[in-house]
């Protein structure tokens, strides 16, 4: 039986700066459009770790399931290496994706906002079908663009409409930036499973773009992060802080480039959610100058 540790460390706390920094940079986004709600943004905060937490959970299982996870470096899988009953996790998974739709619900009544119900439903269906069901989309390589979507655009904007009831070129610019390093911290781990995905025929984008491709691949959504700085400094001149940001980019960057595979791609993972963090917490700041 698993141990609180190992659940926790399932949870893959790593990957929680991909849910928090969508709902940073939306809630400021809000408040330079003079309309920010704290509470509301503490609710958006509980749906996106409900889906990230859930998320990461329900990989756990599909993957462990299929026998993708037998051979993996990284963090504790607990159903790949046998440490829980699959079905305990399956039902950690939506026991998470439970607590996200009802702070959901709480979130678009409050905010009268039911049309945002259609983005629940939506991101209900990718959190279960990324790895899950019989024809998972993560599979196919298409796990970049719903991470794009869902903690990019979707994360972002709808924070900012909720609170504000307007979206502003701010939020637009911080939902591509916040959704370009969720999808960077995504490469980085298919990156580093690229030999093990290939080999369990997981044909996610780094093993349907190669190695080289990959690595070029990250590089170019860190700069499409920074450019989106630029985008939401045109309405916010503020919103250049973000820029602070930028030296944390450098390791990662440096780490991939230079080629480290497996084991030696865990400080680039680390590292770019440290920057992802960072980022948010820059032009967050940027944005509430403003």
């Amino acid at each position: 039986m698993a141990t609180l540790a190992q659940w926790t460390e399932g949870a893959r706390p790593r990957t929680l700066p991909a849910a928090i920094a969508p709902v940073l940079v939306g809630t400021a986004a809000a408040h330079a459009a003079g309309n920010a709600n704290l509470g509301l943004g503490l609710l958006a905060l509980l749906v996106a770790l409900g889906f990230q937490v859930g998320v990461n959970y329900a990989n756990d299982y599909s993957d462990g399931i299929r026998g993708t996870d037998e051979d993996r470096v990284g963090p504790v899988r607990l159903v790949g290496q046998r440490l829980a009953d699959p079905a305990n996790v399956k039902a950690a998974a939506f026991a998470c994706f439970f607590a996200a739709s009802v702070a959901g619900l709480a979130l678009v009544a409050l905010s009268n906002a039911w049309w945002l119900m259609l983005v629940g439903i939506a991101a209900l269906w990718a959190a279960w079908h990324y790895t899950g069901g019989k024809n998972p989309y993560g599979y196919r390589g298409l796990g970049e663009v719903m991470v794009f979507l869902f903690f990019g655009l979707f994360a972002v904007l709808g924070t900012t409409w909720t609170q504000a009831q307007a979206l502003t070129l701010g939020a637009v610019g911080g939902a591509i930036g916040c959704g370009a390093l969720a999808c960077a911290i995504l490469v980085t781990n298919n990156l580093r499973d690229l030999r093990t995905d290939e080999a369990a025929g997981k044909r996610t984008l780094a093993v349907r773009l190669g190695d080289h491709r990959t690595r070029l691949l990250y590089v170019a959504l860190v700069v499409v992060a920074f450019l989106a700085v630029g985008l939401a400094a045109i309405a916010h001149p503020t919103a250049l802080v973000g820029l602070v940001a930028l030296p944390l980019a450098i390791r990662p960057v440096r780490v991939v480039l230079r080629g480290a595979a497996g084991r030696r791609l865990i400080p680039a993972l680390v590292q770019t959610g440290v920057l992802q963090l960072g980022y948010a917490v820059a032009l967050t700041v940027g944005l509430v100058l403003a």
